[in-house]
């Protein structure tokens, strides 16, 4: 007798614990969330349907006769967030705002849903990871007190989607989406199934009810954000809070915004009473002084749009031990490194190779972006000559291995910032367009021409000319 073949609703089928993925094979790894042994057997395959066509929503209209004016935004109160936003928040859209811990997420959000908040907007703050009476403690100490915004603590997705029937917010702030369960769905909070169970649910009450929902996510150690890439493919705006937290300073970016440019950057000051924006952060990161000092030098960043003088600083000292140190604070290595040996090949000073190195940034800010090599060599320069820089001065521009000074994007907006702050002295790669009128804006090709600004006599040929006069 021919043996009997499994049907369809026979055979097994398996499932990813930790994702919900399913499959109707075992696989040692789910493809989806990318977890080790977490595939397991749990029923019969899922029967194969097919979707027929239903009922219409909503006609479909010609793009002009849509209107526009349901997706105006609203300004939240704070002005940096606006910012990086586009306007504000608009009815329905769903942000994502992810941050290290303790970085002041909760701070931000609270100052906001308190200011958004108004007779006509209701605001919802859901905490999942503290009581509401710790929350209500910080909203005295932010003064963020207000009766139109309401406090609810809860870890459970159909006790939030309730008071959302209760209070009928025009905005919702959770904090966060990764401590909040459906029991619907197996798995522990946090976990990749229920994050997207939470996060899809509250996205669709957004979209129905028109109202602005602004969620608080978690990082990895990586300093990704925690749980599904599907996570941030379903909302509307993702932000990533960024900042030291040993520094007042605080930067909000954009990485997706449906309703405008992702190259804008919110700066925030973080301090006792709160947190409040900056308009103008420039002085965070500059040291006032009435002489100039060795192994300083500015240059001017672009965050996104916003151009930000900033101070880096240098500082060499004889070392005690063979392999002489090299530490960075707010610049990346591998481009000091690279500086170092621009220097002592291109500019022929000798004495940095044998010489401890220091170099930081002031205020906490960090410098990436290539416009600020020339800045960085000038700073180890001057420190290895200990000579100062001319008093006033900016440098600007890209260091090359071969030693040359290349262009960088947005020279004008820069120099215009530096010129609105006092700084009357540039130092520029060639062809730098328009510039301020009454500032001296000096073109340098090579590393030759940017240290003609210090005196020919370098710090290596001190110590000979002091033991030649003993």
């Amino acid at each position: 007798m021919a043996a009997r073949t499994k049907s369809a609703k026979d055979r097994p089928s398996y499932r990813c614990t930790e994702c919900g993925w399913t499959t109707a094979k075992w696989l040692g790894r789910c493809p989806e969330c990318q977890a080790w042994g977490t595939v397991e057997e749990f029923g019969g395959a899922p029967a194969v349907r097919t979707t027929a066509a239903g009922r219409v929503s909503t006609a479909a209209l010609p793009i002009g006769q849509v209107d526009s004016r349901q997706a105006t935004a609203r300004s939240t109160g704070v002005g940096e967030l606006d910012r990086v936003l586009g306007g504000g928040l608009v009815p329905g859209a769903v942000v994502l705002l992810a941050g290290e811990p303790g970085v002041g997420k909760s701070t931000l959000l609270l100052d906001v849903a308190a200011k958004a908040a108004s007779e006509d907007h209701r605001t919802l703050y859901v905490t999942a990871e503290e009581s509401a009476s710790q929350v209500r403690l910080r909203a005295d100490r932010i003064r963020a007190i207000n009766d139109h915004l309401y406090l609810a603590a809860e870890t459970d997705l159909s006790a939030v989607l309730g008071h959302l029937d209760a209070v009928k917010p025009s905005l919702l702030v959770l904090d966060s989406v990764q401590t909040v369960a459906s029991p619907e769905i197996d798995g522990a909070p946090g976990g990749m199934a229920q994050v997207r169970e939470v996060a899809g649910a509250l996205i669709r009450a957004s979209k129905e009810r028109g109202m602005s929902t602004l969620l608080v996510g978690h990082v990895t150690k990586d300093g990704a954000i925690a749980g599904p890439r599907l996570l941030e493919h379903l909302v509307d705006v993702v932000l990533s809070f960024e900042g030291d937290r040993h520094a007042r300073l605080r930067l909000v970016r954009g990485v997706k915004n449906r309703y405008g440019a992702t190259d804008e950057v919110g700066c925030f000051e973080l301090h006792d009473e709160g947190i409040t924006g900056l308009a103008d952060p420039s002085g965070l990161f500059l040291t006032r002084r009435d002489e100039p000092v060795p192994g300083t030098c500015l240059t001017v960043t672009l965050e996104g749009k916003r151009p930000l003088v900033a101070e880096v600083q240098a500082l060499t000292v004889d070392s005690q031990i063979p392999s002489p140190r090299r530490t960075t604070s707010g610049l990346e290595t591998s481009r000091v490194s690279m500086m170092l040996a621009v220097l002592e090949q291109r500019g022929r000073i000798s004495s940095l190779g044998k010489r401890d190195i220091y170099s930081a940034t002031v205020g906490g800010v960090k410098l990436s972006e290539p416009a600020a090599d020339l800045a960085v060599a000038l700073a180890l320069a001057s420190a290895a000559s200990d000579t100062p820089l001319p008093k006033n001065l900016v440098a600007i521009g890209e260091v090359g291995l071969a030693g040359e000074v290349r262009r960088v994007t947005g020279v004008q907006r820069r120099l215009a910032e530096a010129y609105r702050l006092g700084f009357t002295h540039a130092l520029v790669p060639t062809d730098p367009g328009k510039v301020p009128a009454g500032m001296k804006v000096t073109e340098v090709a090579n590393m030759g021409d940017a240290l003609r600004v210090l005196p020919r006599r370098s710090r290596a040929q001190a110590p000979q000319e002091e033991g030649a006069r003993r």
